[in-house]
Order: C-alpha cells, then structure tokens, then sequence
C-alpha cells in the first residue's frame, strides 16, 4: 500500500515508518522537522520525503497515495496552551484541509492520530468510545473537533478512522521527554529524584509507542469495514494508573532513588480512566505488548546506554517548547512556527 506519514520525523513516526516498511508498504513522509536536531540515539533509515509545514500541503503532495496517516501537529497540553488559536491552525484547520485535499484525490483510507485526552476532566469512571467527552485545553479540543469534521467527510469512496491513544511512553529516536513515564524516569535516573510536578492523584491509560505503531498498522490490514469511520480507544484496559502509581513503580524499578513532589505541587483536573474493548473486538489480531512496568526497565537501560544527563532532557535539545523557543529566539523560526 501506498501511504503519506505525515510527521514522520517525530516521536511516533520515526517508529511507524520503519515498521510499516517492513511489511511490505511504500511509505513517504511529508514533515517541517522542527525536531531535526532533537535525535536521542541513532536516526531511523530514511524514505522519500518532503520538508514541508503541513498547513502547506498540496493536492500534488498526496495524489497516488492509497492511505494517508496523520500524525503531524502540535503534540501535547503545554504546546497547545502556548497559543491556542496557533493550536486550533495548526492541529484542527491543517488537518481538515489535508482531509479535504485526500477525498480530492481519492485517498480511501484516512487514518487519524487522535487522544484520551478528549475525555478531560472525567474522573475515575472507566469511559469507552461512546462515553461523553470533556477536553480542557486546546489540544484536547483540537483533536475532538478532527473527530468530528472526518465523520462528516465519511461516504464510501472515503473511510476515515480515528484512533484515540492512551497516554504514550517508551524509547524512540525522536524522544519525547514531556510523556510521564519518560519523563519519571529520566528524573530519576539523572537526579535520584522521581520528581512529580502534580499531586500524582489523576488517573491515565497508558499504551507504548511501538503499540501506537502497531495499531496503526493493525487498522491498514483490516477489511475496511470493520474499521470505516470507527473511533477506537488505544491501550489495554489493565493501563490504566494514578501518576503516584507510575512513579512508585519508578523508585521500584530505578537504584537508590526516592519521590519527590514539586513544592507547588496540586491536583490536575486532567483525570480519565478507559476501556479499550472495542479495539479488540474490531482488530482480533491486535493487542499491545508492553506494559509501564516493561517500558521503565527498557527506558532505565536506554538512559544509561546513552548517558541522559537532566539539563538536556529539561534543556532545549529535547523539551519541545523549550526547543521552538530556542529556534524562535535564534531567528529561525517565527510566531507561526513556519521556517524563516
């Protein structure tokens, strides 16, 4: 199959490609590689590609693709916050023109990478995909309104499919060091210290990036009906954990360490619990395979392997805000994140 990756560069592309390739796909990817200087170990194998911003994307850009996935966007809560109507530009308005431009060009399949993080301020009832919604911030907001523009767009020569993910964690060459795991780890690793910035009492799922990759995969090789204009929750009902949980575990897992609360610590209203049955259900042959437990051990040996020191996890190499600061203070980048 032939299939567009756009941010293919990032935490999650950088792992999709190469698998997706393995099986047998032809893959380009279409990025503006904000990243580009944010690698933590060594670069996936290239593919053809385009260095593009995808509010500039073409019709030209994706005709002959059968698949398209949609990854590109501002990735998390504190990105979206930084200016929400950027967030709304960037992650909502860009990806329902890509949509648009796909059904164009007769692209049959759309797949979305969308979050739990839509079901907000929840509780600790477990939700599933017919649960209502409650997204606090931009980003959250962002990704339910693509839900709900590619449900309009569904007919039968376009079958979008939106895969909600748990909160992500696990290695990946385009680390992100803002996901929970990734970053209780990292403090206790570098600082003896599994530093929680919050009271730890909200609850999460979590799924592993390689289980992100593999759902996407998993959604290319079912028949498309079982899949056409389908919303799915990514995870494993049993990952679902307080943010305490997930840093006792750490001091568990990490020698000689111990929590630690930030002293402005609180409560934040980001709080859900999710089923994730229907996945299951749809696409037998999917299930993850990692659990926080695994990914802590696998993140502690890839720590120590690259020698992960705390002021560049926290510095501007890796923080994504820190680093589109940076680029904008050093003049190549401006407001709009586009390339100067």
């Amino acid at each position: 199959m032939r299939i567009l990756v756009t941010g293919h560069q990032g935490y999650i592309g950088s792992l999709l490609v190469p698998m997706l390739t393995g099986l047998g796909h032809q893959v380009q990817g279409l990025d503006s590689n904000l990243y580009e200087r944010s690698l933590f170990g060594s670069a996936p194998s290239p593919v053809p590609c385009l260095r593009k911003d995808i509010r500039e994307a073409s019709l030209e850009d994706i005709s002959g693709c059968e698949a398209i996935i949609h990854l590109a966007g501002l990735s998390n809560d504190p990105l979206g916050d930084l200016d929400p109507e950027l967030t709304l530009e960037i992650n909502f308005r860009a990806a329902a023109r890509l949509a648009d431009l796909a059904k164009q060009a007769g692209v049959r399949r759309f797949l979305f990478a969308s979050s739990c993080s839509v079901y907000g301020a929840s509780g600790a009832d477990f939700l599933d995909e017919l649960s209502p919604v409650n997204p606090v911030t931009p980003y959250a907001h962002s990704k339910y309104l693509v839900e709900q523009y590619l449900a309009g767009l569904a007919d039968d020569a376009f079958s979008p499919t939106c895969l909600r993910f748990a909160t992500a964690h696990g290695y990946s060459p385009r680390i992100r060091f803002d996901l929970v795991v990734n970053n209780l780890v990292a403090w206790a690793w570098t600082t003896g210290r599994v530093y929680l910035k919050s009271d730890g009492s909200p609850w999460r799922p979590f799924v592993h990036v390689e289980d992100i990759c593999r759902a996407f995969a998993a959604v290319l090789e079912a028949p498309p009906a079982c899949v056409h204009n389908r919303v799915f929750n990514v995870g494993e009902t049993t990952e679902n954990y307080q943010i305490r949980q997930v840093a006792e575990e750490v001091r568990r897992t990490v020698p000689g360490c111990m929590v630690e609360y930030a002293p402005d610590a609180g409560p934040d209203r980001r709080c859900y619990r999710v089923a994730c049955d229907r996945i299951f259900l749809a696409l037998p042959a999917f299930r993850p395979q990692w659990t926080v437990s695994d990914s802590i051990r696998d993140l502690l040996r890839w720590y120590t392997a690259l020698d992960l020191k705390q002021e560049e996890f926290e510095g501007p190499k890796y923080s994504r805000i820190a680093h589109l600061k940076e680029l904008q203070r050093s003049g190549r980048l401006d407001r709009a994140l586009r390339w100067t």
